[in-house]
């Protein structure tokens, strides 16, 4: 099994959810996050206040599956989160070593 994590932008969470359904995840987590890659934040103005953004607002999203499935939903996710421009993530799996259902006791792929 794998855990795929992925940090995107907010504005594409429905669009990364959509493309999971339809790879028959039947569950995810959704967390907010913040956080900064190469563009290292950004420059606002507020009030004709110039200020620093150094942490970015991000989504992070994270679903074990079965490691056949792991790659096409690492490709999905990164296809669904694209936008073209700077900051739109990453996305990385981790082996899992042990699931267990916490309603059922069921462990390993079952508890999926």
């Amino acid at each position: 099994m794998k855990l795929i994590t992925a940090v995107v932008k907010p504005s594409r969470l429905d669009t990364v959810k959509t493309a999971l359904q339809e790879l028959g995840v039947q569950g995810l987590t959704v967390a907010e996050a913040s956080g900064y890659g190469r563009q290292g934040g950004h420059t606002e103005v507020y009030r004709g206040a110039e200020y620093r953004v150094d942490l970015v607002p991000k989504v992070r999203i994270e679903v074990v599956v079965e490691d056949a499935d792991a790659d096409a939903v690492v490709d999905a996710i990164a296809k669904a989160a694209r936008t073209g421009k700077i900051g739109d993530g990453k996305v990385w799996a981790v082996p899992v070593d042990t699931v267990v259902r916490v309603r059922t006791g069921e462990r390993g792929p079952n508890a999926l």
